[in-house]
């Protein structure tokens, strides 16, 4: 009651902080709230519950896991639906690509509530994309792909993503300014402005259809030298005949022909004569295209609003299988979704990244221990046969004395 009482003293809209919608898999039981697709035509893959061959924390670490090598896979919730309107929107999870990803998404899908689960596939309208996408040396960038009036605007801007084995915090922020926010790990990747960033509504300014370059206008800065002149010696043939070269003494004219020296580069060649360059008297500088207001152009102070947020999916192809999703948050509460990133990827990243190190140390070790005993059973296989060619020598001698 007292912040709506300040609120209204200030002339400020109060919005109550509120989390939308929450996904830590904590329990066992998230195939109950958790749809798969079935759509026809598409292989579709499985999750699995599982914290991954390394983490911070056995059980809070769990997520869905992508198990089998390529497939598609769709999976999606509902809650309650909300708006947006005149509130910030975060949406935020957490993607570690622990088989070290080589192409496919670490990306979700937020809908309103006309998705059918069970037939949602790669062409079901969506209303906003977000996330990593990794392919090859070349794609390893953050999608931030918004739906206006029924069509998909990617944005303009690259944002790369992480690309390593380790579990990392995406969270992209849409404020009702019609300002963004991405950050990766709780830490700013992008911003900007809507309106500037993606196309979703057509330019204020256009190129005025009815102006066009004058005739006389002169935009080259420098032009010939009308006094310059060829000289007179200029021009030589670019190859003459080898003054060194002598006619085989073995040469036959009859039946090799008429002999001819071979050609070679000519040093007083000097290629193709260009006046020199002077400053264009008559230079204007370049002509500009004057713009006017775009008679298209409508401004929408509410371009960031969508009526109904409603689900969540994960519509994605990988090749190689293994990326693990956490610690899903839709909320309008932006400091506390970074409160509750620190409490959940935060909390266990470092013991995770230490695990990690310790069973690559380990691995180094074996392996080392494995060439060494490899190396080992080399030299005794060598020892054995040099033993086996002695015996042979003393055999052959006995035989010899017999």
């Amino acid at each position: 009651m007292k912040l709506l009482l300040i609120a209204a003293l200030l002339g400020v809209t109060y919005v109550e902080a509120k989390v939308f919608f929450e996904e830590k898999f904590a329990d066992a039981d998230w195939e109950s709230r958790w749809v798969q697709s079935e759509h026809k035509g598409k292989e579709f893959g499985s999750f699995k519950l599982t914290p991954g061959k390394f983490y911070g924390d056995a059980e809070k670490d769990k997520g869905l896991q992508t198990s089998q090598d390529a497939r598609f896979y769709g999976l999606s919730i509902k809650f309650k639906p909300f708006s947006n309107k005149d509130t910030p929107l975060v949406i935020q999870f957490s993607v570690k690509h622990e088989q070290n990803i080589d192409c496919g998404g670490g990306y979700l899908k937020v809908f309103d509530c006309s998705l059918e689960q069970k037939d949602m596939h790669g062409e079901s309208p969506y209303l906003i994309m977000f996330g990593p996408d990794i392919c090859g040396p070349g794609t390893k960038k953050v999608h931030v792909i918004f739906n206006y009036k029924g069509k998909n605007h990617l944005i303009k801007k690259e944002i790369r993503c992480k690309d390593d084995v380790f579990s990392h915090l995406y969270t992209l922020i849409v404020n009702p300014d019609n300002t963004y926010e991405v950050l990766i790990d709780n830490e700013k990747a992008q911003s900007g402005e809507l309106e500037e960033d993606w196309d979703m509504l057509p330019p204020k300014k256009i190129k005025d259809p009815e102006a066009k370059k004058p005739d006389d206008w002169d935009d080259r800065p420098t032009i010939p030298d009308p006094e310059d002149t060829k000289p007179e010696d200029w021009d030589q043939p670019e190859h003459i005949p080898d003054p060194d070269a002598t006619k085989p003494e073995d040469w036959d004219d009859e039946m090799d022909g008429e002999w001819e020296p071979p050609m070679i580069d000519n040093p007083d060649y000097k290629g193709e004569w260009k006046p020199k360059q002077i400053d264009n008297p008559d230079y204007k500088g370049p002509w500009v295209h004057p713009e006017i207001d775009n008679p298209e152009y409508t401004p929408d102070p509410e371009i960031y609003k969508y009526d109904e947020i409603c689900s969540v999916g994960l519509d994605l192809w990988q090749v190689k299988s293994g990326t693990i999703f956490d610690n899903f948050l839709i909320t309008n509460d932006i400091e506390e979704a970074k409160k509750i990133g620190e409490e959940t990827w935060g909390a266990t990243k470092d013991a995770a990244k230490k695990m990690k190190d310790e069973q690559d140390e380990e691995e180094r070790k074996k392996a080392e221990e494995e060439a060494k005993a490899a190396e080992a059973e080399k030299e005794d296989d060598e020892d054995d046969d040099d033993l086996d060619e002695d015996e042979d020598i003393e055999n052959e001698i006995d035989h010899d004395e017999l």
